[in-house]
């Protein structure tokens, strides 16, 4: 057994901050190559990878993560897209057919496809010494994201990832027990009790009572519904990405 990946996996932490050093050449060119070799629907790769070095452009691209301090003082940012535009190209190349791929179902799957080998790089990076960040703010600015990029139609931003040696050694955040998210053979719905069992440790950490203790709120629950993620806000860039997805072409009839 790798001992030190599984060690890496249990004691992950997300790192925002970064040292000045540089990633090699062919550090990056490792990631990039241990993340294609990711599984993925019918070996045919329905993703891109766009990774942002300059420092000017990395600024630029931070506005679009409501300017988030790590996308620009990060040495690499990857954003990571669903893309079937290179794939119907090729068949269309071949005298096959171009259209298969323009619906919501080859978006899915480009989806998955991309999650899977963003978290392989990530895993990759990190046994190499590297930290790294999620960006959830790729589906609230998609648009504005793929303009800069200059994403073509068949090709949609799903998640982006800034990536560097640390400068922080954060506690590692805290996570719900296996036995909260794990059902066996079938789906076992949560009765009352269950959900106070689970949460109810979870609530009191330090924490999570300093993060209700900041937000003015009554309850964790209540600083993810009324603070962090709001209906109102959630319906507004839901509509938005929505309406980009049809715009690039995956959800024609």
């Amino acid at each position: 057994m790798n001992e030190h990946l599984i060690d890496t996996l249990l004691n992950r932490r997300t790192i925002r901050k970064y040292s000045n050093k540089i990633i090699d050449d062919k550090t990056i060119a490792t990631i990039l190559e241990a993340g294609i070799r990711s599984s993925n629907c019918g070996n045919m790769q329905i993703y891109s990878i766009i990774v942002t070095r300059d420092e000017q452009r990395k600024k630029e691209l931070a506005k679009f993560h409501f300017n988030q301090s790590m996308v620009s003082e990060a040495p690499v940012v990857l954003t990571i897209c669903a893309d079937v535009n290179r794939f119907a190209k090729w068949c269309k190349k071949r005298n096959a057919v171009t259209d298969a791929y323009s619906n919501f179902l080859w978006f899915n799957i480009g989806t998955v496809d991309a999650t899977i080998v963003t978290q392989t790089m990530c895993i990759a990076a990190e046994a190499m010494g590297l930290g790294i960040c999620y960006l959830g703010t790729v589906t609230y600015m998609a648009k504005e994201i793929a303009d800069f990029l200059k994403l073509p139609k068949g090709v949609i931003p799903i998640t982006t990832i800034t990536m560097g040696y640390p400068a922080e050694n954060p506690l590692l955040t805290e996570r719900l027990a296996v036995n909260a998210v794990v059902h066996n053979e079938t789906y076992k719905d949560y009765t009352e009790e269950d959900i106070e069992q689970i949460y109810g440790e979870f609530e009191q950490l330090p924490q999570s009572v300093e993060y209700v203790k900041e937000n003015q709120q009554q309850n964790l629950a209540q600083v993810f519904t009324n603070c962090r993620y709001k209906k109102d806000d959630s319906l507004l860039f839901g509509r938005n990405y929505f309406k980009f997805i049809k715009e690039q072409g995956f959800l024609d009839e």
